[in-house]
């Protein structure tokens, strides 16, 4: 997998769509922001690193797009990946199911998800989350330093400090338990 352009070159996400998609009281678009760290041999390290972030495109869901992307750019089987998403919505349940697919094909790839909200809005989402937690990909809600990380990392923020909105911790420990209750929950 090249490295592509180095994370400054890339284009960054306007203050407002960040604030508008990542709020999560906010409910629009699913945008994803994504990390990829390339790790080869021993290294403790990583030796190269990808930063980018997508949107949902018409007909394809934001994480369809991003796996087209890793997919096309052919992650070399001999190097080790972690892989980061920061999304606005938890993958639905046929997302879900492709990054599983994803995993399974690419056995050197950790995946992290961090979600600022749940994606409830078929009834098999939680299977979708069920099956990612048990392909091994770590799921969680985002913290306000995990929106901080976002906003310096992708936002053209234009020299202003992220600001965490009221109630964000709140919400982060009820998403927090819900998402534990759905992991913990077998299916049918």
């Amino acid at each position: 997998m090249e490295a592509g352009p180095a994370p400054e070159d890339s284009p960054r996400m306007n203050r407002n769509t960040f604030n508008e998609n990542f709020r999560e009281d906010m409910e629009k678009k699913t945008y994803l922001c994504y990390e990829v760290e390339v790790f080869e041999g021993d290294n403790p390290s990583p030796v190269t690193m990808l930063k980018r972030y997508l949107k949902n495109e018409p007909g394809c869901h934001a994480e369809i797009c991003f796996l087209n992307r890793i997919s096309s750019s052919g992650l070399d089987r001999e190097k080790r990946y972690v892989v980061t998403l920061y999304i606005s919505w938890s993958p639905c349940y046929n997302c879900a199911q492709k990054l599983v697919e994803f995993l399974g094909r690419n056995q050197n790839v950790t995946l992290r998800i961090f979600a600022v909200r749940i994606y409830d809005i078929y009834v098999e989402y939680e299977e979708g989350l069920r099956s990612l937690d048990r392909a091994g990909a770590q799921i969680s809600i985002m913290t306000s330093e995990e929106l901080k990380h976002c906003w310096e990392t992708f936002v053209d923020h234009q020299g202003q400090p992220f600001q965490p909105w009221f109630n964000i911790d709140q919400n982060y420990q009820i998403l927090t338990q819900r998402l534990k209750s759905i992991l913990n929950t077998q299916g049918n």
